[in-house]
């Protein structure tokens, strides 16, 4: 009874000091995923920060742009990140590790009213490549190791196509450092194939309505004329909103409410966080991820 007692204690002790620091919070810190130059994302989120400092009344809010994926994984995983957008296999990544480091709040609706998106294999027209199987012997790159459209579906699922592994069907496999660079390698002529994100809604000649293609087109980086799409996965869970789940469930649910009506409140700001046109955020739960959890299990582990 008294080992009962004491736990109780403690695990009310735990609870209250944790709510009190949420509370008592000064700093927000905001981890950015990597895969697009650090000074575009810098500027796409600076009018997020300036409105979370006016919202919360934080004396400061950080931005943290990693390098690659798992510098946000890591950050969130030790409590020195509060809060980031992942992508499906980032989040499943964290959860294999700690399953109550983060909790999911939200993600992104397409124009269509979906909530998920697509990998679709980008080459240049030039290559005669017109499909995956035409892409056989040749190069094809990935985006990042904890990218979900740029690394666990590809691997995944174009062998379902091919009846091959990656490994096995195309002359080699190369990582490129995030989405922008997997894009601008194909362009480049150092991969015949990239795999990235996409709406795969809309004009192709807009590069789709969102994701790293859309953004590339957009910004002039790549001509839209000179690639094809030769492959496309099934449909992915949009990636999440997560926040540190030591903040409480207080802080949490106006963390969501904040987000849920910042398209309204600023949708220039919303558009350039989130990279392309979406109509807004709907609440999710963890079992929305189910599916790429295991797959990355199964796949590629924690």
């Amino acid at each position: 009874m008294f080992r009962k007692m004491v736990f109780g204690a403690v695990s009310v002790l735990a609870m209250a000091t944790s709510m009190a620091h949420a509370a008592d919070m000064k700093e927000f810190r905001v981890g950015i995923l990597g895969g697009e130059n650090e000074t575009d994302r810098l500027r796409n989120y600076q009018c997020l920060a300036d409105h979370l400092k006016a919202e919360f009344g934080f004396e400061k809010v950080s931005l943290f742009p990693a390098a690659d994926y798992d510098g946000v994984i890591q950050g969130l995983l030790g409590g020195t990140l509060d809060f980031a957008e992942l992508g499906a296999s980032g989040y499943a990544s964290v959860y294999l590790k700690d399953p109550k480091a983060v909790t999911p709040i939200l993600t992104t609706k397409q124009t269509d009213g979906s909530t998920g998106y697509y990998s679709i294999g980008l080459a240049l027209k030039t290559s005669g490549i017109t499909d995956i199987k035409s892409a056989k012997g040749k190069k094809l790159g990935y985006a990042d190791p904890d990218s979900t459209s740029g690394y666990l579906i590809p691997l995944t699922q174009i062998p379902k196509t091919t009846g091959a592994s990656n490994e096995t069907y195309f002359a080699s496999t190369q990582f490129n450092g995030g989405h922008e660079n997997n894009v601008l390698a194909v362009r480049d002529g150092k991969v015949d194939v990239a795999v990235d994100d996409s709406s795969g809604i809309g004009d192709f000649k807009n590069g789709y309505t969102s994701g790293t293609f859309h953004k590339e087109v957009a910004k002039g980086a790549v001509d839209p004329n000179d690639f094809v799409e030769v492959w496309r996965s099934g449909l992915i869970p949009n990636g999440p909103l997560v926040v540190r789940t030591a903040i409480g469930d207080d802080m949490t649910a106006k963390l969501a409410a904040f987000f849920t009506d910042l398209p309204k409140k600023d949708k220039a700001c919303f558009e350039g966080v989130e990279g392309g046109d979406f109509t807004g955020y709907v609440p999710v739960k963890p079992d929305f991820y189910s599916v790429i959890v295991e797959a990355r299990k199964a796949a590629i582990g924690g």
